[in-house]
């Protein structure tokens, strides 16, 4: 594979360094690549339903001139040859297009003078130990999942001179157990490093829950209810704050659902500290015009807003300081603190109320006062006198962030869980989130 790997960033470089040449005064460019060489395996039944590798690559080309842009895609091989006459093709191409677009007032030109490189090599299953290392712990259940692992690469390079190479080696699992009336227990698992006792262990809860599923089914009336968030659910919350919130143009156009926090009219409680974590590794630093954000960049400390998610584009529009943000000026690397409440300590300090493992159909209900609705998903529970009772059936909920993230949060988990990005639609995604799970007052459902 690092043979492989060096043929591959070989011949980015050649294409960047023939783009160098071949450039017209008065034009820039911009140079993005996205590799990977994966494994993927699929699960039904406990028994594999696909397996196969896949081998893919696409680079964009981007380029400048007399502020207009335009952009061509084409297939990266890593063969030298091959892959500069596609460049060189998508280059002339672009010549001819671009004195007929229209001017881009806020156009952002490539600058600076960054560089770096980033390869993380890893510890992962063998390709032919993928399947018996995987269904050996479930062969009696009614396991569903996908196993996606290999290694990811990212790159960049303008005519600026700044230049990118992020290769990292991981896995995800994402995966299901059914029970015999089709209710189930979700789970994800991932790493750089395949631990089979971290997996026999996350089974062995799992296959917990699942016996909890078996129990009748509880119909809780709508209302307001003390409840648990397992960090997976913690996840699908924060996700809503990368679809209009935390981003500065959403901020200046009035989209945002942390408007009221950013006017400084509302705060979240002290206990709630969100950053984006660079230092993970997990994701590049670098974005679409190669500007690096800081390892850490906090956004809410202690329930107040300290920074928004800047791009050059928006900078250049309002007047303001980028720090690196990507162009959709969304979360990439976050990391939520923990707090204090042990892992022993949950069932009983929710006393009586309702334990989620995880929500799905999230959408904001009334953005600009922060309002998410959604649904109860797999393995949520009925909980009395720190005892879960039976599973319960799902419910709709509508909350105000300003409330489960404010005046009702009880308290966050002393330990952390890393909830994977699992989306392989175009090619795998990198990253996720570093969350606690959190305890809540008085969350609304409302049917």
């Amino acid at each position: 594979m690092k043979e492989e790997l060096t043929a591959l960033e070989s011949s980015f470089n050649q294409i960047l360094e023939t783009l160098l040449i071949k450039k017209l005064e008065g034009e820039e460019f911009t140079l993005k690549l996205g590799s990977e060489r994966s494994q993927f395996t699929r699960f039904n039944h406990a028994k594999v339903r696909q397996t196969g590798c896949v081998a893919d690559g696409c680079i964009q080309l981007t380029l400048m001139a007399e502020q207009r842009s335009s952009s061509r895609q084409f297939t990266f091989t890593g063969n030298g040859e091959k892959d500069w006459h596609r460049a060189y093709k998508a280059l002339q191409e672009l010549r001819e297009e671009l004195p007929i677009l229209p001017i881009d007032p806020y156009l952002v030109l490539p600058s600076g003078n960054n560089t770096s490189r980033e390869v993380h090599y890893s510890n992962l299953l063998a390709p032919e130990a993928v399947i018996s290392s995987i269904l050996d712990e479930v062969t009696e259940l009614d396991f569903t999942g996908i196993y996606a692992g290999g290694i990811v690469i990212k790159g960049y390079g303008d005519s600026s001179g700044q230049k990118h190479w992020f290769a990292t080696d991981t896995f995800t699992l994402d995966y299901s157990l059914f029970s015999n009336s089709g209710q189930a227990v979700k789970g994800t698992f991932a790493g750089s490093h395949w631990d089979l006792a971290n997996y026999t262990t996350k089974i062995s809860e799992a296959k917990k829950q699942l016996q909890l599923l078996s129990h009748p089914a509880k119909e809780v009336p709508r209302g307001q209810y003390k409840t648990y968030f397992a960090p997976a659910a913690v996840a699908d919350l924060l996700q809503m704050l990368s679809w209009s919130a935390v981003g500065e143009a959403d901020i200046q156009q009035g989209n945002s659902a942390l408007a009221a926090l950013s006017r400084k009219e509302k705060q979240l409680s002290a206990k709630f500290s969100l950053q984006e974590n660079f230092q993970l590794g997990l994701v590049p630093r670098f974005n679409e015009l190669g500007e690096m954000a800081a390892p850490e960049l906090p956004i809410i400390a202690q329930g107040i807003l300290v920074n928004s998610l800047v791009n050059s584009r928006t900078a250049k529009e309002y007047q303001k300081t980028a720090n690196g943000a990507n162009s959709s000026e969304t979360l990439r690397t976050p990391e939520i603190s923990p707090g204090n409440l042990r892992l022993e300590q949950i069932l009983s300090n929710l006393d009586t109320g309702l334990y989620l493992s995880n929500l799905h159909y999230l959408n904001w209900s009334d953005r600009p006062t922060g309002r998410i609705t959604g649904m109860t998903r797999y393995a949520c529970f009925w909980v009395e006198n720190g005892e879960i009772i039976a599973p319960i059936e799902n419910l709709r909920f509508d909350e105000s962030l300003y409330r489960f993230w404010g005046e009702n949060l009880v308290d966050f988990t002393n330990f952390q869980e890393f909830i994977p990005e699992v989306g392989t639609y175009d090619s795998r995604q990198l990253g996720g989130s570093l969350v606690p799970g959190m305890l809540v007052n008085d969350f609304t459902y409302t049917l």
